[in-house]
């Protein structure tokens, strides 16, 4: 593996590691004290969430800048030695002066495999599946990826009429993806919960929900847009949706947030496990019908301080406060 990086201290990255943790855990471990102890279950209880503790992944934007800087031949053995077991993919690039050109989707799937972690899905944009949908399906094979989604909104047109369309483009991706043995997801962030305006009774989620297929398109529930989509546009509960149909989230990005009634979205994401978004209600809600993996994400991860590592050192003591949900 090494032909894929250049030269790089080793020593020195984990140096600033284990500095970044020791600095900033005090802060963190203040905070998730009080927030654990209502969202992790007893020591030694089994988990009640339905998330296998051996398939913890990580959303890569959360690393985005170590990914872009350093490489994935760095930043996925990283990962793995903190104890994610999966990556969920936000791009399959990395800066072109580590190799002296891109790398390729075979390369990083060679790393993977020689770390040990598996590719749980990946983020592309919707131009990608209508332009290239075939190729999109192409890199997730090669990967060896369960499912494969995108982060954009079904549509930029808050119309019933727009959405019906999007959720027709949907099963028309998912019929290909399901052909490939893989599913196809939309992952929420909180403005598909707005009301459409055209007929501000409805809920633009549940007409993608009513107009896809369930057997060619899958959800990926952002825990922390769904609950800022709560309060912004009240009238539903996030566990829901999960509980009356389970088959269809596969996949739940673990994020957290801490209250703050004062701002636009209610909540302002930190840390897993040092927030106060209510994840002991929500495991309960959501009921035991249905596995899902859980996937840590933190959108401003990388302007975490000090850096470096920042991002990494967030995405390590996260996994501890994912951990201790999970009783494990």
């Amino acid at each position: 593996m090494g032909h894929l990086q250049k030269s790089f201290d080793r020593r020195t990255f984990l140096r600033a590691t284990a500095r970044t943790t020791v600095a900033v855990a005090a802060a963190s471990v203040v905070g998730a004290s009080a927030a654990s102890a209502s969202a992790a279950p007893a020591a030694g209880a089994p988990s009640r969430l339905p998330i296998p503790k051996n398939r913890v992944s990580i959303q890569l934007y959360s690393v985005r800048d170590k990914v872009t800087s350093l490489g994935f031949a760095v930043v996925l053995p990283e990962l793995a030695r903190m104890g994610y077991n999966e990556v969920e993919f936000a791009g399959y690039t990395q800066n072109t002066s580590i190799l002296g050109r891109q790398i390729t989707p075979k390369e990083i799937r060679r790393i993977l495999d020689d770390n040990g972690l598996r590719a749980t899905g990946s983020h592309v944009g919707l131009g990608n599946f209508a332009g290239n949908l075939e190729g999109e399906l192409d890199t997730a094979e090669i990967l060896g990826m369960p499912h494969v989604g995108t982060a954009n909104a079904p549509s930029g047109t808050n119309t019933v009429a727009a959405y019906q369309a999007a959720a027709e483009d949907f099963n028309e991706w998912g019929r290909a993806a399901t052909a490939r043995g893989l599913k196809l997801y939309q992952h929420n962030h909180s403005g598909e919960f707005a009301f459409a305006s055209d007929q501000p009774s409805v809920r633009l989620y549940d007409v993608f929900l009513r107009n896809t297929d369930p057997r060619y398109v899958y959800l990926e529930m952002d825990v922390y847009w769904a609950f800022v989509g709560q309060y912004r546009y009240p009238g539903f509960e996030p566990a829901a949706y999960v509980r009356d149909q389970p088959y269809r989230y596969p996949l739940f990005h673990l994020k957290d947030g801490v209250s703050a009634p004062g701002s636009g979205d209610g909540y302002s994401m930190v840390e897993f496990g040092a927030g106060d978004l209510p994840y002991e209600r929500f495991v309960r809600d959501i009921g035991p019908r249905d596995s899902h993996i859980g996937i840590y994400e933190q959108d401003n991860a990388v302007n975490t301080l000090p850096n470096p590592p920042g991002s990494l050192g967030a995405a390590e003591r996260s996994l501890g406060g994912i951990k201790r949900l999970l009783g494990a």
